[in-house]
C-alpha cells in the first residue's frame, strides 16, 4: 500500500488499541500485535508516525534499534537479596530498560498518559538482543518492567536489499506482528506535498518526471538514491535560500538528490523555473493590475508554462493566506480570553503567556511539537507582550477591536484577491485544465484551505461547484497529469 493508506491503517489500529469502556482498555495486551511498517528508506515511515501522534494528541517516543545492545534495551543485571521459605539467597534482576524509562519520563514531562513507542530499524537488532525483543513484541516487557498501559508499539524497518545489517524475521516473530508493506507512490505523496507547501518547482518537475520521484541503486561500488525525504528537504532549502538571496547551485541540489542525472535535470528545470517566475508579474496579477501584454503572454504560453504560472499564483496566495490565518486566529483567541469579565485583562494575558510556554514544553516532551504549532504559540505570546507593553489595561478592548477590524479588512481583501485571480485565469483559459488545477489545489494547500474554511469565498464556491458538475472534470484531471 502507499504511505497514505498505511497512515490510515496505523491510525485505526492505534484507535482500537486505546479504546476504553468504563475507564478500562478493552483490547487485551497480548492480542495487541505490534505494527511492523516495512518499506524502502525515505518513503515517509517516520514522518507519518509523528503526524499520527500529533493528530491523535498522544505522545511519541522514537528509538532507532541499530545502536542498542542487549544491556541498554533490557537493562543491566543487578544482584538482589531475597528470602524463599526462610532461605536467604542472591537473585539476578535487571534495572529498568532505557527504552521503558524514556516512556515514563515522557509521560511525566508531557502529562500525556497515552502514546506510541516507535522502534525504527527493528530488523537490525543484534543477535543477542533478538530473543528479548521477541518477548517484548508479544508482551511489551523488557526484563522485569513492562510498557505502561495506553502505549502502542509500532516498529519499522527496511527490506534486506537496502540494508546489509537486516536480519530477516522468522515466522515465529512475524506471526506476532501486523506487517504493513509500504511502496513509494508519487500521487499519494503529491497530495501531502501540496498541502504542506512543497516548493512548486519540485511539484511541477515531478509531474513531468514521475520516474524520478524515487530511485535507489544499491551497487557494490556506488550508491545512487533519490527519495521522498530528499525532495521534501530540498524544497525547504530552496525556499529558505530564495528568501535569503542565496544562489542555488547544482552542488546543493546533489546534496539532496544523490543521482547525477536527476540532480542535473532538476537543476536545469529549476533554473528555467526561476526565469519564468521573473517573466510574469505575479503581484500585479493578484492585485488586478495585469496588463494586456501579461495576458497575451499567458494566453500564448505552452502548456508547461501555463502550469508554472498557476503554481506561481497558488504559491503567492498560500503565503498571503498563511499570514492572515495566523493573525486572525490569535486575535480571536485573545479577544475570547479578554471577554472574561471576572478577572483583570492584565492577569489573563500573563496567564495565557505562561500556558502557551507550558504547552510548548509539553508538546516538545511528547515528541509532537510541529514547527507550525510552535510558530503559532510563539507569535501569540509576542502579540500579547506587545499589548502589555503598549496598552493600559483599560485600553485592551478598544485595541483588540481595532486589530479585529484591520484583520477583517485583510480577509475581505484576500477574498477579493482570490476572485481577481480566478477572473484573470478564466479570461485567458476559461474552465480548462489550468482552472481545474488552480481550484483543486486551493482546497489541498494547508493555508488556502484553512482560509476557505474559516472565511469562505463566494468566487471559489461558485467556481468549484461549476467545475465539479462538469462532465469534463475527471477527463481534464487525467489529461493534465498524464502529459
Amino acid at each position: 500500500m502507499n504511505i497514505k493508506e498505511a497512515k490510515n491503517e496505523i491510525k485505526n489500529a492505534v484507535r482500537l488499541y486505546l479504546k476504553k469502556e468504563d475507564g478500562v482498555y478493552v483490547y487485551p495486551v497480548e492480542s495487541q500485535r505490534p505494527i511492523f511498517l516495512q518499506g524502502a528508506p525515505g518513503v515517509g515511515k517516520t514522518a507519518i508516525m509523528t503526524q499520527i501522534a500529533e493528530e491523535m494528541d498522544i505522545a511519541m517516543v522514537s528509538y532507532s534499534m541499530t545502536h542498542h545492545t542487549r544491556q541498554s534495551a533490557l537493562g543491566l543485571p543487578v544482584i538482589r537479596e531475597k528470602s524463599f521459605g526462610g532461605m536467604e539467597c542472591q537473585v539476578s534482576e535487571y534495572t529498568m530498560s532505557e527504552i521503558i524509562a524514556s516512556v515514563y519520563e515522557t509521560m511525566e514531562k508531557s502529562g500525556k498518559k497515552e502514546g506510541i513507542l516507535f522502534l525504527d530499524e527493528i530488523n537490525c537488532v543484534s543477535e543477542t538482543l533478538a530473543p528479548s525483543m521477541l518477548l517484548f513484541l508479544q508482551y511489551k516487557i523488557f526484563g522485569s518492567f513492562s510498557l505502561p498501559e495506553g502505549w502502542v508499539v509500532v516498529t519499522a524497518g527496511n527490506p534486506p536489499q537496502y540494508n546489509r545489517s537486516v536480519r530477516e524475521f522468522d515466522v515465529v516473530t512475524l506471526d506476532r506482528m501486523r506487517v504493513i508493506s509500504v511502496e513509494e507512490d508519487f500521487e499519494s505523496w503529491k497530495e501531502y506535498a501540496v498541502g504542506a507547501g512543497v516548493h512548486p518547482a519540485v511539484l511541477l518537475y515531478l509531474d513531468k518526471k514521475k520516474q524520478h520521484f524515487y530511485m535507489v541503486e544499491n551497487k557494490a561500488w556506488e550508491k545512487n538514491y533519490v527519495t521522498a525525504r530528499g525532495w521534501e528537504d530540498l524544497s525547504v532549502v530552496l525556499r529558505l535560500s530564495e528568501k535569503e538571496g542565496i544562489v542555488v547551485t547544482e552542488h546543493l541540489v546533489f546534496q539532496y538528490l544523490h543521482q547525477e542525472e536527476v540532480a542535473r535535470e532538476f537543476f536545469a528545470y529549476y533554473d528555467t523555473f526561476r526565469k519564468l517566475r521573473n517573466k510574469y508579474p505575479v503581484k500585479e496579477i493578484t492585485e488586478g493590475n495585469a496588463g494586456e501584454m501579461t495576458k497575451e503572454l499567458a494566453k500564448n504560453a505552452p502548456f508547461d508554462e501555463r502550469l508554472a504560472l498557476v503554481q506561481f499564483l497558488l504559491d503567492e496566495l498560500g503565503e498571503k493566506t498563511g499570514v492572515i490565518n495566523a493573525k486572525a486566529t490569535r486575535l480571536a483567541s485573545v479577544a475570547k480570553l479578554l471577554a472574561n469579565k471576572n478577572a483583570s485583562g492584565d492577569a489573563l494575558l500573563r496567564e495565557r503567556i505562561k500556558e502557551n510556554e507550558e504547552r510548548m514544553q509539553q508538546l516538545q516532551a511528547a515528541g509532537v511539537l510541529s514547527l507550525r504549532e510552535k510558530k503559532k504559540l510563539v507569535q501569540e505570546n509576542e502579540f500579547i507582550e506587545v499589548m502589555l507593553a503598549q496598552r493600559g489595561e483599560e485600553e485592551f478592548a478598544p485595541y483588540i477591536n481595532g486589530e479585529l477590524t484591520k484583520a477583517q479588512n485583510e480577509v475581505t481583501g484576500m477574498q477579493k484577491m482570490l476572485e481577481t485571480v480566478m477572473v484573470f485565469l478564466e479570461e485567458i483559459y476559461g474552465d480548462g485544465s489550468e482552472m481545474l488545477i488552480f481550484v483543486t489545489q486551493l482546497s489541498l494547500n494547508r493555508e488556502t484551505a484553512e482560509f476557505l474554511l474559516l472565511f469562505g469565498s463566494e468566487a471559489y464556491d461558485e467556481k468549484s461547484k461549476r467545475l465539479r458538475l462538469s462532465d469534463r472534470g475527471e477527463a481534464l484531471r487525467r489529461r493534465t497529469f498524464e502529459m
